[in-house]
């Protein structure tokens, strides 16, 4: 059986040559955080043939958007409140909100900086 070719290191300037990516060396240590758990839930039928695309029918347009008077086509369904591996508020209609891509990275970004400085509080 063929294998993979060997290729440079991802690492910027590493010229060792690997068939996983990394070199030993340069290999990432840290793993999906707690997130890893429910990930998953996202390519769940109920979300990927039922929620989303119905949420997306009924709000086409991003809400921060429409908040400035602009029409984007809205290509995210955003939990409003993260549901942190909660089904019950995965599936909830009422927690979800239609975002444009630049909308829905700009709140992330947000929470993701609240959650480490909440973690460096404790």
């Amino acid at each position: 059986m063929a294998q993979k070719p060997l290729r440079p290191c991802r690492h910027p300037g590493c010229t060792v040559l690997t068939r996983d990516g990394y070199c030993d060396r340069h290999r990432p240590t840290h793993k999906r955080r707690i997130s890893a758990e429910y990930h998953s839930w996202y390519n769940h039928p109920v979300w990927t043939k039922h929620i989303r695309p119905e949420h997306l029918l009924q709000e086409p347009f991003c809400r921060e958007c429409a908040k400035a008077g602009k029409r984007t086509w809205a290509t995210v369904v955003d939990h409003i409140q993260p549901h942190r591996g909660d089904w019950q508020r995965f599936t909830d209609p009422t927690n979800l909100q239609s975002l444009c891509k630049y909308h829905h990275d700009q709140k992330t970004a947000m929470e993701m900086a609240r959650d480490r400085r909440e973690q460096r509080s404790k």
